[in-house]
């Protein structure tokens, strides 16, 4: 039995420029953490006593025997690029699924480390980031951008810059009481709105208007809020009102980024002394992120008290084995034919992934 941890980020800046047909031409960067909030993913082999050989528990239950059969297409595919038969999977989760933190590429991310780790084989931190990206994006034909997959995969405070040669991953240099202060002044509340999050891409895709003028700006932000969090002569409250300008280029990128009760909710929070803040993820719904003075949360968290106010602590480690009892297995019969895994390399073709060398975990 594998037990895997996953966490879910949360992105400060620079989203939308993770998108590889704008990163490819301008380049891109995000500024991003992951948090202690987690999905679980439990593999283990099925026993062989029951009329179905594959067991899958998520929002809903499956029993199946084929491939062609596994109604959740995360899974399907995932079974079939690395060749799992037999399997029990569990999926839990922390927080709700379609919110806005990257849920569906944290599961990807946990779901391939367990898969990996059930065969025996090791996975670093960069495969399991490019094998999901190719998961999602590729074999599934979700529409979105790389960031979630990077983030999970590696954890921590990150920079994660991208180019048509692919990403790379350096962690943003803070001091440990500055990291800490900036923790304290963010405050995370869920709307209890849930939507998906490629739907909301092909939206915004089709409605914006003058989007590659904004998201460069927003790129540009990037430079800005990090200078502010590794600058101790800064004014950390900066960080904030950062977080607010770019959250009004944002809202312009597309029609389905905000809704009215979003903001009206930004308008409490902000009335209320928050500084600025986000709503996380392509937007539509899920979690909105404030940056609130010490003396202001009392008075934000009063305003907010319709919805669910989220604790939470920065964490570092990425996605983890946290269980590891290794089983022996003999497949049963043949296994079906396999999706060929493609060159994970950067090449000519349109539609493929690109990656480069990166750093790796």
């Amino acid at each position: 039995m594998i037990i895997t941890k996953t966490p879910f980020r949360m992105s400060f800046f620079g989203g939308g420029t993770d998108m590889e047909d704008f990163f490819k031409e301008h380049g891109g960067a995000v500024l991003s953490s992951t948090f202690d909030k987690f999905c679980y993913v439990t593999v283990r082999h099925l026993p062989r006593f029951f009329d179905y050989k594959t067991h899958l528990t998520y929002s809903k239950m499956e029993y199946v025997d084929e491939y062609a059969d596994i109604e959740h297409p995360l899974i399907r595919n995932a079974m079939q690029m690395l060749d799992m038969h037999e399997i029990r999977l569990t999926y839990d989760s922390d927080l709700p699924a379609r919110s806005g933190l990257g849920t569906s590429s944290s599961f990807a991310v946990g779901m391939l480390n367990a898969f990996y780790c059930l065969k025996g084989r090791y996975a670093d931190k960069k495969k399991l980031a490019d094998e999901s990206i190719y998961l999602e994006r590729v074999l599934c034909g979700e529409e979105g951008g790389w960031q979630d997959q990077i983030a999970a995969a590696y954890g921590g405070f990150n920079r994660i810059q991208f180019s048509a040669y692919g990403y790379e991953v350096y962690p943003v240099i803070i001091s440990p009481e500055r990291k800490i202060r900036l923790q304290q002044n963010l405050l995370l509340f869920f709307t209890g709105f849930v939507r998906y999050s490629s739907d909301i891409q092909k939206i915004n895709r089709q409605t914006g208007r003058g989007k590659t003028g904004m998201l460069r700006e927003m790129l540009s932000l990037v430079d800005e809020a990090q200078a502010v969090l590794t600058d101790q002569t800064r004014d950390l409250d900066d960080f904030g009102r950062l977080l607010d300008y770019t959250w009004k280029l944002k809202r312009q990128t597309g029609r389905a980024v905000s809704t009215n009760d979003i903001d009206a909710l930004y308008e409490k929070a902000v009335r209320a002394g928050a500084l600025g803040g986000k709503l996380l993820g392509a937007g539509g719904g899920g979690f909105l992120v404030f940056y609130v003075q010490p003396e202001k949360r009392d008075a934000v968290k009063k305003a907010m008290k319709d919805v669910l106010h989220i604790p939470f602590e920065f964490e570092t480690a990425g996605t983890r084995v946290i269980h590891y009892s290794p089983e022996s297995y003999i497949p049963l019969q043949k296994p079906d034919k396999q999706y060929p895994l493609r060159e994970m390399r950067r090449n000519g073709t349109a539609g493929r992934c690109r990656f480069s060398e990166g750093q790796r975990g």
